[in-house]
């Protein structure tokens, strides 16, 4: 039972006793009914749910795969073959895998929801859509059943913290609970969760939410076929979607422009109309921005990972260590980033991994182990200041373990730091990312492979005209969701600390120039 006012002293001890197994039997129904619901939004969408598992199994086991095969290459060969033998058998397996998964019928599937198909006239009913409906009606019924449903499960996992901290948690009060009630609060912040939510959206329910597939409409245009009705030979034909592609560019011109909530001559609903190459450009912004926060996020977790640790080690033994983490971090810091990432590409040229994630991966790799000095010279300040306190000294005179002192008494107030100026950080690789595939010339996400920045540099010769929208929609998603990655990170910042008022930053300057 949760801790009330009339709760007495006896009755508090004894359940500070308890362990949560214990809490949870004596009052089991706000346990069960959260879990109820958590197999109900499973169920509806189990088999994405199973391949989306399956994906981040496979993502693991290729990026321990690849450090170990680059690693034992370096003493033997034929070690390295073995290891690339079994990850690729491996990964085969789990791509059968996934492929069943993805059979499963879900809710939001394509199959269920269908958005594709043709008109039998002129002003015939269309077939093979979601009731009869028009390509457009139907693709935004599943599009807001996608967001209703990532809605669901965002209140799903709030309320699941909300029933833990009202019904089965110990104390009758922590911390935590003011930062919630001040991000309650921070209308910049719910406006960086807010973007931050529709974006993972978009990226995880890329497949579902585009109107149509990256394989059909990007990858594979010519292994794929549609249906529409030909007004001027009055019949329903079949091409193939390289062709209607073909004749559904945007280039300026008037007949030559399929633009935002049009169809194209075709019977295909365009939300953000198409591409200069005539492909549907929110299939590509909606996979673009998964490739995008993928990267992202796998360079901030190798950044953060690096970063704690060294500023935890050089905090707690200060000294040669400390210095010797300052070097380290002004060398790496002194490398020119896209001088690195042009020698990374010329050194995996041809190599198996340089294909992992369309190059995503060796993108992440770099971006993280270029980004590790600025987040660490951020939390170092912080580090150091808990490192002076009179809890860290007992903790040593106790005889206790210099890992288990900064792992418990340590990182937790180090953490919210990390938290707040990785956050921060994502923005800047995401527009890094952007730039990298605006550029070309082999750099960024390997083609056809969709990436913001390559939609940017498609149509920037196209700003002025009404094929604006090619240029446009992806620089503004960009624009948008880094600005969202600024204030989530300010509302942690506030609410963590309400009294700073941007002095964190000032603190962790002050830190990351100590000597």
């Amino acid at each position: 039972m949760c801790a009330t006012v009339t709760d007495t002293t006896d009755e508090r001890d004894l359940r500070d006793e308890t362990t949560l197994r214990d809490r949870v039997l004596a009052n089991p129904m706000p346990a069960l009914t959260w879990s109820a619901v958590a197999l109900g939004l499973l169920a509806l969408e189990f088999g994405a749910f199973l391949a989306g598992v399956l994906l981040v199994l496979d993502s693991a086991l290729v990026g321990v795969s690849a450090l170990v095969e680059v690693t034992v290459g370096l003493f033997s060969q034929a070690g390295a073959k073995t290891v690339l033998g079994f990850q690729q058998s491996a990964s085969g397996v789990l791509d059968g895998f996934r492929s069943t998964a993805n059979s499963l019928p879900t809710l939001l599937s394509r199959e269920t929801i269908p958005n594709q198909g043709y008109q039998t006239s002129a002003d015939g009913a269309w077939e093979n859509t979601f009731m009869g409906l028009e390509p457009g009606i139907a693709w935004a019924i599943r599009a807001t059943l996608v967001y209703v449903y990532a809605g669901a499960i965002a209140y799903w996992a709030f309320r699941g913290w909300d029933v833990f901290r009202t019904h089965y948690r110990n104390a009758d009060w922590s911390p935590r609970d003011d930062v919630v009630d001040r991000l309650r609060d921070h209308r910049w912040a719910q406006f960086g969760i807010i973007v931050v939510l529709v974006f993972t959206t978009m990226a995880l329910f890329a497949p579902a939410l585009g109107p149509t597939t990256v394989g059909q409409n990007i990858e594979s245009p010519y292994s794929h076929e549609i249906q529409y009705f030909d007004s001027e030979s009055g019949e329903v034909e079949t091409a193939f979607v390289g062709d209607a592609n073909f004749n559904s560019k945007s280039k300026g011109n008037g007949n030559q422009n399929v633009g935002p909530m049009s169809y194209d001559d075709f019977g295909r609903f365009h939300p953000f109309g198409t591409l200069t190459n005539g492909r549907d450009l929110f299939t590509f912004i909606a996979m673009g921005a998964r490739i995008s926060l993928t990267v992202s996020a796998l360079s901030i977790i190798f950044a953060g990972l690096i970063a704690i640790i060294m500023s935890l080690a050089s905090a707690y033994y200060k000294g040669i260590v400390d210095l010797a983490t300052i070097l380290a971090a002004d060398g790496i810091t002194s490398i020119p980033q896209l001088l690195l990432l042009l020698m990374v590409a010329m050194a995996f040229q041809g190599h198996w991994l340089a294909g992992v994630f369309n190059g995503g991966f060796l993108l992440a790799l770099v971006f993280g182990a270029t980004s590790w000095p600025g987040l660490w010279r951020a939390v170092r300040g912080p580090a150091l200041q808990v490192s002076e306190e009179e809890w860290i000294d007992a903790a040593r005179s106790f005889g206790q373990r210099p890992s288990v002192t900064m792992r418990k008494h340590m990182l937790p107030y180090v953490l919210p730091y990390l938290l707040i100026y990785g956050s921060m950080s994502v923005g800047s690789i995401v527009i890094a990312l952007s730039a990298l595939s605006f550029i070309g010339s082999g750099l960024g996400i390997n083609p056809p492979t969709p990436a913001w920045g390559r939609a940017i540099s498609m149509g920037r010769e196209y700003v002025s005209t009404q094929s604006w929208h090619i240029a446009f929609i992806p620089g503004t998603m960009i624009v948008v969701l880094v600005t969202g990655l600024n204030a989530f990170g300010d509302g942690i910042r506030d609410a963590i600390d309400p009294e700073s008022e941007g002095g964190a930053e000032e603190e962790a300057a002050a830190g990351g120039t100590a000597g």
